[in-house]
């Protein structure tokens, strides 16, 4: 799936040797006031794809960078966003239709192997890389290129940045302290918070979980007591479906069907649990229905605990201390007390099949990932009106403006390529954010198939009969609405089973065999 070093570092040598002749921007540039040649001439929209919901300020920071862009290189965007409820079905369909996509976001945890072996995404060869992404290139070490190959060709820019994060749960302190608690060792521990929740605070739900982030992470905080846990199957990637995965943190890398023991009885352990807190009243009763996240009603007092990563999170920490509300951020982790870094995949942008203008999309791609002006508008918004630098150049919130009322949050826009290392510290950051901050590089180490990509191609009848039994027989499971937690494995196991889970795993099994053969 990988192809070998010799043509990376062909790759590399010509990607930096191109760039020597090139000027600051292989477009119009900066100072050519609308003066283009004629590779430029023309003026074109490029459409984007990107995940999540567009913040309230979108338009206004959309304008800007057209503005920038238009003066650059002759080009707009026209930006769309998939919600995180609809990319299990939208994300494949959108590439399949035909429809004018220029380019989408991806990473290996959403389809991008899946994606690229359907022909989905346009093949980036050195030339192109080289001549229309020289900031990125030379920000982008060859290992980068070199993991996102799939087949012998890379389909997917990633960032220069892999994102430093840990996934993280806010409980409030206040709650904590009513409930008789200091601190929080385990997942499986923190039923007395979430009984003082439904005792006293009859407006918020404890677990007020949406149908699609939030649905199955509970779940994974309870799996990951028991093992390191991949949170998502290697051969779906979909957190929401049953398949094959391992303990990351085993060194002999042994692959199991996930109700194959030992797996079987950590699922158990983790949903006996779930449907305890579920028959309590403390998970709310449909989060099919729901399309918000609890992190965006977490400060508000909808739901008792929020979930993200320490990236995203970033703004409801400022949002809650705005509102008085201490918060106690409680890391998801290994039994180890350790947690996996990001791969270089872990964000990233891909041409689609379909691009119209794929050489100006890249031209784009470099301004907003690497020219700290375009990557400073697109993360983060307008300068005045959504941010502003403080004296001692931390990056703070303009007089007057709120997190909650800064309608561009950074981080919220679903430009998570951007090379995030141009920018300076945040002055909104608590000290229980900085706290969790300093704390995040002990926690990260490199594990066993980190950046291991399954090529599904030869099953993938298997994976989507996977899913739908999943989607059917798993998820209750996952949020605890089943009447008999054993009974319901029972089913699930069998429908899995007549659903191909055999043969999907003698596959991720040779695959992932080759991958381990290449990189120890």
């Amino acid at each position: 799936m990988i192809r070998g070093r010799p043509f990376l570092k062909r790759l590399w040598a010509f990607a930096i040797t191109g760039m020597l002749g090139l000027t600051a921007c292989s477009g119009g540039g900066a100072g050519n006031e609308g003066t283009f040649d004629s590779e430029h001439a023309k003026e074109v929209k490029l459409v984007g794809y990107l995940l999540g919901e567009a913040p309230k300020g979108m338009p206004d920071v959309l304008e800007a960078l057209n503005a920038k862009l238009k003066k650059d290189i002759n080009a707009t965007l026209e930006l769309n966003y998939i919600g995180w409820s609809d990319v299990a079905s939208k994300y494949p369909l959108l590439l399949a239709s035909g429809e004018n996509v220029d380019f989408i976001f991806a990473a290996d945890w959403n389809f991008y192997v899946t994606e690229a072996t359907k022909g989905a995404f346009r093949a980036l060869d050195a030339d192109m890389l080289r001549k229309f992404m020289p900031r990125h290139m030379e920000k982008l070490p060859p290992g980068a290129i070199e993991a996102s190959f799939v087949n012998g060709a890379s389909y997917m820019v990633p960032t220069a940045s892999p994102d430093r994060k840990v996934n993280v749960a806010l409980f409030r302190k206040d709650v904590m302290e009513k409930a008789g608690m200091t601190e929080i060792a385990k997942f499986s521990e923190i039923e007395p918070y979430l009984a003082v929740i439904k005792r006293d605070y009859p407006n918020m739900i404890p677990l007020n979980l949406d149908s699609q982030f939030d649905l199955p992470t509970p779940y994974g905080y309870l799996m990951s007591e028991k093992f390191a846990w991949f949170n998502a199957p290697f051969d779906s990637g979909d957190p929401m479906a049953q398949g094959v995965t391992a303990d990351k943190e085993n060194p002999s890398g042994t692959m199991y069907s996930m109700t194959e023991e030992p797996l079987l009885g950590y699922q158990k352990f983790a949903a006996g649990i779930m449907k305890n807190w579920y028959d309590k009243g403390y998970i709310n009763k449909n989060p099919y229905a729901n399309n918000v996240r609890s992190k965006d009603n977490f400060c508000n007092g909808k739901s008792g605990v929020a979930f993200g990563n320490s990236i995203d999170m970033m703004s409801v920490f400022a949002s809650c201390k705005e509102k008085g509300i201490d918060v106690y951020p409680f890391p998801m982790l290994y039994p180890s007390g350790k947690t996996s870094q990001s791969s270089w995949l872990n964000n990233g942008v891909a041409i689609a099949a379909s691009s119209k203008n794929p050489e100006r999309t890249l031209e784009a791609l470099d301004l907003i990932m690497e020219e700290p002006s375009y990557a400073y508008l697109a993360y983060f918004g307008i300068e005045g009106k959504n941010y502003a630098l403080s004296p001692d150049g931390k990056i703070g919130l303009p007089e007057g403006v709120t997190s909650e009322a800064n309608t561009y949050p950074p981080d919220a826009s679903g430009f998570w390529f951007v090379n995030k290392d141009l920018f300076k510290p945040l002055a909104t950051w608590t000290d229980s954010y900085v706290s969790l901050q300093q704390r995040i590089a002990g926690y990260l180490e490199p594990t066993m198939y980190l950046g291991f990509l399954f090529n599904s191609e030869s099953v993938k009848s298997e994976i989507a009969q996977l899913k739908n039994v999943s989607t059917q027989y798993a998820q209750p499971i996952y949020i605890g609405a089943v009447e008999d937690v054993d009974a319901a494995f029972d089913t699930l196991a069998a429908r899995l089973k007549q659903a191909g889970i055999d043969k999907v795993k003698e596959e991720v099994e040779k695959q992932g065999a080759e991958f381990m053969a290449r990189t120890r």
